[in-house]
C-alpha cells in the first residue's frame, strides 16, 4: 500500500476544532504516512482562544492533539521549508479553516507565508488542493477569488454542514463534515454518510441509531 503525504494548514478563521478532528482522522489512518502541519500566526491565536491554550507551537500542537510521530510541525514563516519545492512528495493539501485573506493571496499568487507558497506549489504541480473557506456572507471579491482558485485547479470546500442526516450534536455535524472532506480526498473511512437510496424516515432512524 502506497502511503499518502498530506499537508494541513490551519489559518485565522473560526473552527479550529474541525481541524483537530481532521488531524485525528489522518493520524489514525494507515493510508497516511506523513502529515506536514502549518498553523498561521492568526491560526495560533484562534487555537489559543478556542482551546484556552497558549499560542506557542508546543501548546498549539498539544491543543490540536497532533502528537503522532507522523506529524511534523512546520514554521509558516520559514520560506525555505520543504513544502516550497515541487519535488517534495506532498500528495495533497488541505487548508482548514481557510481564511478569506489566505484564499485571496492564493488566488493572486502572492506567497506571504509558507502556507500560500505550499498551496502555490500544489497548483503548479497539478496536485490536490482543498480550501475549506470559513466566511459568511460572501462579497464579490470572495466569489471572484473562489472562481480564480477553482480555474487554477483547487477545490473550494466551504465549511458548511449538512442537515439531512438529522444531527443532534455539534460533534455529529463536525464529524460528518470531516468524513465528507476525506471522502472527497480519497481517504474515506466509513460509508455512514453515503446515501443508499433509503427514504427520509429510514435516514432519520439510521442517524439516531449511530
Amino acid at each position: 500500500m502506497t502511503q499518502q503525504n498530506v499537508t494541513v494548514a490551519v489559518t485565522g478563521a473560526g473552527g479550529t476544532g474541525v481541524a483537530k478532528a481532521l488531524l485525528a482522522a489522518l493520524q489514525r489512518d494507515d493510508r497516511v504516512g506523513h502529515v506536514d502541519l502549518l498553523v498561521s500566526t492568526n491560526g495560533r491565536k484562534l487555537v489559543a482562544f478556542e482551546f484556552q491554550s497558549g499560542e506557542d507551537p508546543d501548546s498549539v500542537v498539544r491543543a490540536l492533539e497532533a502528537t503522532s510521530p507522523k506529524v511534523r510541525f512546520l514554521d509558516p514563516s520559514d520560506m525555505a521549508g520543504p513544502v516550497t519545492s515541487g519535488s517534495y512528495p506532498s500528495d495533497m493539501m488541505i487548508i482548514l479553516p481557510c481564511a478569506a485573506g489566505v484564499l485571496g493571496r492564493i488566488a493572486h499568487g502572492q506567497s506571504e507565508s509558507l502556507i500560500e507558497r505550499a498551496a502555490d506549489v500544489m497548483l503548479k504541480q497539478r496536485r490536490t488542493l482543498v480550501l475549506c473557506l470559513r466566511e459568511a456572507p460572501l462579497n464579490l471579491i470572495h466569489l471572484r477569488n473562489m472562481v480564480a482558485v477553482t480555474e487554477a485547479g483547487a477545490t473550494v470546500y466551504p465549511m458548511i454542514p449538512t442537515y439531512y442526516n438529522l444531527p443532534e450534536t455539534l460533534a455529529q455535524l463536525r464529524d460528518e463534515f470531516i468524513e465528507r472532506v476525506l471522502q472527497f480526498m480519497g481517504l474515506s473511512s466509513t460509508d455512514r454518510y453515503q446515501w443508499d437510496g433509503s427514504d427520509t424516515a429510514a435516514r432519520r432512524k439510521h442517524s439516531r441509531e449511530r
